[in-house]
């Protein structure tokens, strides 16, 4: 049996902090007691506060594919035609989700290794002079590719086309952890899941949702009966759910809530960031290639790595974990065993991000891939050069001998 903590350096699930998984052990109680009610408004105004939204978050039992699901039949309507993006594997899924429903795809072609283009959106927008396309439909961040794609800029290009289309944009692997306005830029659904930047295990879809959405749920045409978001949002007004709701998922969600507030959201972006410049400085390093090719959309979540010609990622990634019990990401689809991916996200710090860059370093030693020895070195001094006080956030020393508390919001 291997010895120590098993190192989860996927990117997502991410590994449950102790406190959520001992908040979530508790017994289940009445879920139409007023008990219940008391934490599902809790959860409901945290949800608010981590989307940055004034308008409801809807939180279905479900997977994050079922969260896209409920986006999907929520607004749109047999026929419609929506504009995507190909960044990558889970934006092709979600094309082929909405393809089964009968809604035509304008797929752009991308590389993936690129984010979606807002300039590509706002040409497209333009074209569309009868104004056919119901819907633009964003990966926030790839988590196949490691490649984050702008969209305030994306909200700013469909502006400025003057378009009317919804934005529907799937944060599954950000929320939580990369800076996200559901309502200043305009986003009509983000779409999430609880086991990425919340910290929780599989089990939670949820949907934020604009008014002009919930105006387009009521006159299109699309069945759906689970997933529908009046139902949802009827009991939800006073903290229930029309069925059964994943009680203990939820007291593990307000408890996650409640560690992103403590830290405050800013801390928290700047965290994720932080380690995933480390983890870039440390493949440079070895003289590996990060997969994103462009900088301003380097995913602070996850960071893919290509593997040298004639060296499979597959095989590394076993002798990892094999050898140091490590789960590294794979690739899927079109990049399997081309790149593996390293996941710095949740409640990930600088010595749980060195003990993975280590492992990943003793790994490729063990396995005979290329590469130059300092990469660890090169991240460690990446993060001195970017330091961070583990000191509560609302303390600054303003002399030796006195603390003044500064609380933000």
């Amino acid at each position: 049996m291997p010895q120590g903590r098993h190192f989860l350096q996927i990117p997502g699930p991410s590994p449950v902090p102790d406190r959520v998984l001992r908040a979530m052990d508790m017994p289940v109680i009445d879920h139409r007691s007023s008990e219940f009610a008391e934490l599902g408004k809790t959860v409901f105004d945290g949800c608010q506060k981590i989307f940055k939204t004034n308008g409801p978050v809807i939180i279905f039992p479900s997977s994050g594919t079922g969260a896209w699901e409920a986006a999907i039949v929520n607004t749109l309507s047999p026929g419609d035609k929506v504009l995507m993006v190909e960044t990558g594997h889970f934006a092709t899924l979600w094309r082929q989700m909405a393809a089964r429903w009968g809604i035509e795809v304008d797929f752009i072609p991308g590389d993936w290794r690129h984010g979606a283009d807002p300039a590509d959106i706002e040409a497209r927008l333009v074209q569309d002079e009868k104004r056919a396309i119901k819907a633009v439909m964003v990966v926030h961040n790839e988590t196949s590719t490691g490649v984050t794609s702008r969209v305030g800029e994306i909200r700013a290009a469909m502006d400025r086309a003057g378009h009317q289309a919804l934005l529907l944009v799937d944060t599954i692997s950000s929320l939580g952890s990369v800076d996200y306005r559901h309502d200043e830029w305009k986003v009509d659904v983000t779409v999430s899941c609880s086991q990425k930047g919340f910290m929780l295990p599989p089990g939670l879809g949820f949907n934020a949702v604009s008014e002009k959405a919930r105006a387009a749920a009521k006159i299109n045409k699309m069945p759906r009966s689970y997933w529908d978001w009046d139902e949802m949002l009827k009991p939800n007004a006073a903290g229930f759910f029309p069925y059964t709701p994943a009680t203990n998922l939820l007291y593990g969600l307000r408890e996650a809530i409640a560690m992103l507030l403590e830290e405050g959201l800013d801390a928290v972006f700047a965290r994720h960031k932080r380690l995933a410049a480390a983890t870039r400085a440390a493949i440079t390093h070895w003289g590996l290639e990060v997969l994103c090719l462009e900088p301003a959309e380097y995913s602070p979540v996850l960071t893919a790595v290509l593997m040298p010609p004639g060296h499979d990622a597959d095989k590394f990634r076993k002798t990892v974990l094999d050898t140091y019990n490590m789960s590294l990401g794979s690739g899927l689809s079109k990049l399997a065993g081309k790149v593996f991916r390293i996941g710095h996200l949740g409640e990930c710090n600088e010595l749980t991000l060195i003990g993975a860059l280590s492992g990943v370093e003793m790994g490729l030693s063990a396995a005979g891939v290329p590469h130059r020895a300092g990469g660890v070195e090169a991240a460690m001094k990446s993060l001195e050069e970017r330091p961070q006080s583990n000191s509560p956030a609302h303390l600054k020393v303003v002399k030796p001998d006195r603390v003044a508390d500064h609380r933000d919001g």
